[in-house]
């Protein structure tokens, strides 16, 4: 599991997730992720150019479940899990616990179709209510390692 977050020093929001990874694309290091529309943060991330990816070490476990279960609209979630927010040098959102953060600047970003699937039983059994996820493509531009 990671966080995403997008935004800035004034308005931002991270949420869990565990769907995407890192590889090169167009002779490009790149992180991609997937997101729901209804989620909080997919707003923020539509409106912004760059996304960060989080990752940290043992002992986060409840932090990441509670980032992952509760909305930003409801309530400030990383002060309720004991994170804090960090401004990267470009700009970017991070959080200070991560152990690995990787500022990405998006690159691309489009929409599962149900075109697209080759076992159409995923659509069932993934997406009953025709939500699919956001699919986004981001060079990584900074590697933030904590010391």
């Amino acid at each position: 599991w990671a966080l995403l977050c997008a935004g800035d020093q004034n308005k931002h929001n991270a949420m869990t997730v565990s769907w995407g990874g890192t590889g090169v694309l167009w002779n490009l290091p790149v992180a991609f992720c997937f997101v729901r529309p209804q989620r909080f943060t997919y707003g923020i991330l539509e409106q912004d150019s760059h996304f960060t990816l989080s990752f940290f070490g043992d002992g986060y476990r409840e932090a990441l479940n509670l980032c992952g279960s509760k909305s930003g609209r409801e309530l400030d979630k990383l002060q309720a899990a004991g994170l804090d927010a960090l401004e990267l040098e470009d700009g970017g959102m991070g959080i200070a616990q991560a152990r690995l953060i990787l500022s990405c600047r998006k690159l691309y970003a489009d929409n599962l179709k149900p075109e697209g699937f080759l076992m159409p039983d995923l659509i069932a059994k993934n997406y009953p209510n025709q939500d699919f996820h956001r699919m986004y493509i981001g060079e990584i531009t900074n590697c933030y390692i904590a010391r």
